[in-house]
């Protein structure tokens, strides 16, 4: 069995409040990218997990890896060998572990289907995972586990997604972060919603991690209709009308700066 780990971005995240529980409340846009790491399975004596690819090396320890959290999350008879192609940057803001997660909660329910509760063990993983289990644009709002559907008119579009190779932890950013409540997310289509969002965690991202700044100029000056950063970064993302503008985008930003990561693709 294969599945795509779909890279995660928020096109618009607005954190309300700090809670007593030491998370954030927040409402944002999830929306998917169609590329991501990618899983393998196979039937075996007994679960394991297996990390290759571009950052496996930043993985330190792959037992306590969230893939291996999420098979013993699970029921499933027998065990999976599980192979993580791990291509996407970590602490990238791109949901990747959660992304893994929610991959092998795919692998297990093409195969033997998934526990009625099983939004509650996604969740148990970590915040994100219940939305990249579903991989489709919605609204998330309180630390992210509940959702809400919107209009999706961006399926399709194509993104360009730029990271300048500098992991950026998610607990010092949120550390950062003024506290000031900036308003409640927009109404309207996913669109709509994106173009009038912001992202509150690019600006203390952003004092801790300069270069995002450098990333957001550069890709502001390309033909997108939406830039900005996704989650806590450093990853930033640029969303076009046509994939010539895309592709014309990322070849100016492979050329200016060639040690940056990129990746293409469209919305899920």
């Amino acid at each position: 069995m294969r599945e795509t780990a779909y890279a995660k971005i928020n096109l618009a995240l607005h954190v309300r409040r700090r809670r007593e529980d030491g998370y954030h409340e927040l409402e944002t846009l999830f929306a998917f990218v169609d590329a991501g790491d990618e899983l393998t399975a196979r039937a075996g004596e007994a679960d394991s997990l297996t990390v290759v690819g571009e950052f496996a090396g930043a993985l330190t320890d792959p037992f306590g890896n969230i893939v291996a959290q999420a098979l013993t999350a699970l029921p499933h008879p027998g065990g999976l060998a599980v192979t993580l192609e791990k291509n996407l940057p970590v602490a990238a803001g791109l949901g990747g572990g959660s992304a893994d997660a929610g991959a092998v909660f795919r692998l297990i329910e093409a195969a033997h289907g998934l526990p009625d509760d099983w939004r509650e063990r996604a969740a148990r993983l970590g915040a994100d995972v219940p939305a990249c289990v579903e991989s489709r644009t919605h609204i998330g709002t309180g630390t992210g586990t509940e959702r809400a559907d919107v209009v999706d008119d961006i399926a399709g579009k194509p993104v360009l997604l730029v990271n300048p190779r500098v992991p950026l932890s998610t607990g010092p950013v949120f550390k950062a972060w003024d506290g000031i409540d900036r308003g409640p997310l927009p109404t309207g289509t996913a669109r709509e919603i994106a173009l009038a969002g912001r992202n509150d965690l690019l600006a203390p991202a952003a004092k801790l991690c300069p270069v995002i700044s450098e990333v957001i100029v550069r890709l502001k000056v390309t033909n997108a209709w939406k830039v900005d950063m996704s989650g806590s970064g450093a990853t930033c993302f640029a969303i076009y009308d046509s994939v010539n503008k895309r592709d014309a985008a990322a070849a100016a930003l492979r050329h200016f700066r060639p040690q940056w990561w990129t990746l293409t693709g469209k919305l899920r």
